[in-house]
């Protein structure tokens, strides 16, 4: 008697799961004290979908074991570092952010580093700010947040300078000749970013985010820029090491007019701290002039306001930081002319310092080769 089994019922196929709105890309390299907040605020968000890459940039410490630690984060490691055809290495972060682009599935793309906490609801009110301008990036300047004595006298001098040469208004701007971004929070639609070429771009740039935003805003992209204290904060640096080193690599690109903006800060401390010596001198013989002098000192705080620091902080760099912002500056600008710098124990090439100081210079936009790229996008 012939027998036969019964046919296999068809396997239906396992549905894909729905492509997130934003892919956030989060790369981390030795970030143990401040991934874990990063993650949980990142991880809580709501009103959009999201995913969350995490690219452990060959840590040595628990990095990866934090990321590890949350069920909705995705950890994956960089591709090795190669040369391009110039004979130039690709910086560390930029590996990560490439490799982690590779593994995205969302439309909209959110850089952001370890070392941010972002608030409740915060990812929807970007996207939905993103969309309401008409932005392709949009960046957010985090509230820095300041602990110890170096980061309350110098951080709010840089981050008033830094609002001193790239306004945000006038970076929002598309005929401005001033384009920025922070690397903190970079929120980018993905059509536009493939377009220009994305971090692959800017690869073996230090100052990754404003090469990045001069992509953009090279080929008629519109780029968004604003303070972002609604949004998110960061505490950069949590001693006074990774300060230094941190601003060496970074402030000779941003600010390539060293020499003059040393004397000009010092000139306006000294200034400043004269100022008060005279109006405690009147103070004490009671002469009315202390009241002239001491609003002298209106001046440096009216520029140093615009970093939005707490009073007291506003203060205390007035006082203190402007010599300490000059001796990183000149220290920046030492390191980059021989030619290295270093960060997070990697030793990275300077060669196009002179091309990455210039970023916030005049250049003309390419409005033909925009409307082919928005025309493929």
């Amino acid at each position: 008697m012939e027998s036969s089994l019964p046919a296999a019922l068809p396997q239906s196929p396992t549905p894909k799961a729905p492509s997130p709105e934003v892919s956030i890309i989060v790369p981390a390299r030795n970030e143990e004290a401040s991934l874990g907040a990063c993650l949980e605020s990142l991880s809580t968000q709501t009103g959009v979908t999201f995913e969350i890459i995490v690219v452990d940039d060959d840590s040595t410490d628990c990095t990866r074991e934090i990321a590890e630690s949350f069920a909705r984060v995705r950890v994956i490691s960089p591709d090795p570092l190669r040369e391009n055809p110039a004979g130039k290495t690709s910086t560390g972060k930029n590996r990560a952010l490439i490799t982690g682009v590779k593994e995205a599935r969302a439309q909209w793309l959110l850089f952001t580093d370890a070392d941010t906490v972002h608030l409740p609801g915060s990812l929807a009110r970007a996207l939905n700010e993103a969309e309401r301008e008409q932005a392709d990036l949009l960046s957010y300047s985090p509230e820095q947040v300041v602990v110890t004595f170096a980061e309350k006298a110098v951080m709010p001098v840089i981050f008033a300078e830094l609002a001193a040469r790239y306004p945000p208004h006038k970076v929002r701007d598309q005929a401005s000749e001033i384009v920025a971004a922070n690397g903190q929070y970079i929120l980018v639609r993905r059509a536009a970013y493939d377009a220009v070429g994305g971090h692959a771009g800017v690869a073996t740039e230090i100052l990754d985010d404003v090469a990045l935003a001069r992509l953009f805003r090279d080929v008629g992209y519109r780029v968004y820029f604003r303070y972002g204290r609604d949004a998110v904060r960061t505490r950069m640096y949590r001693t006074w090491p990774q300060l230094r080193e941190g601003w060496t690599k970074n402030l000779a690109l941003l600010f390539p007019r060293a020499r003059f903006l040393v004397f000009q800060s010092l000139l306006w401390w000294l200034a400043a701290w004269s100022a008060l010596i005279i109006a405690a001198s009147g103070v004490a013989s009671g002469h009315f002039l202390w009241i002239a002098f001491t609003a002298l000192w209106l001046f440096p705080y009216r520029r140093i306001h615009q970093a939005h620091f707490a009073t007291a902080t506003n203060l205390a760099a007035i006082a203190f930081g402007p010599p300490i912002f000059a001796y990183l500056l000149m220290r920046s600008k030492k390191a980059h002319s021989s030619g290295h710098v270093s960060w997070k124990g990697r030793l990275h090439s300077t060669g196009t310092a002179s091309k990455n100081a210039s970023l916030g210079a005049t250049r003309p936009s390419r409005k033909a080769e925009s409307q082919k790229l928005r025309a493929e996008s």
